[in-house]
C-alpha cells in the first residue's frame, strides 16, 4: 500500500524531542520527502508496527499526525510548484 504521512508537532518544551524521534521512526519506515512529510509502500502490518512506535511520541492534546492511504503510487499524480528535491523525484 501506498502511503503519505504528514505530521505537525507543537514547538513547545517536549516538542523538539517529539519531533526528532517522530522523523527518526518514520524515516524508518517511508522516504523524507520535505520537512514533515514522508511517502512510501507499507504493507498493514507495516502501518500498524509504525502507528505503534510513533504513538509513544505523539502528544494527543498538542500534535497531529496524518497517514493518506492508497492502493498504489500510479493512483496519485504529484506536481511539484517551486524547487523540487532531486532525492524524491524517482518515488512517483
Amino acid at each position: 500500500m501506498y502511503v503519505i504521512l504528514v505530521y505537525d508537532i507543537a514547538k513547545d518544551e517536549d516538542g523538539a524531542k517529539a519531533w526528532r524521534r517522530i522523523y527518526s521512526i518514520s524515516k524508518q519506515y517511508l522516504h523524507h520527502v520535505q520537512n514533515s512529510v514522508f511517502e512510501g509502500e507499507l504493507t498493514e502490518s507495516g502501518i500498524v508496527k509504525l502507528r505503534a512506535e510513533l504513538k509513544q511520541w505523539i502528544r494527543d492534546d498538542l500534535d497531529s499526525v496524518l497517514l493518506f492511504k492508497s492502493s498504489g503510487s500510479r493512483w496519485l499524480k504529484k506536481e511539484v510548484w517551486g524547487k523540487e528535491d532531486k532525492a524524491t523525484s524517482n518515488f512517483l
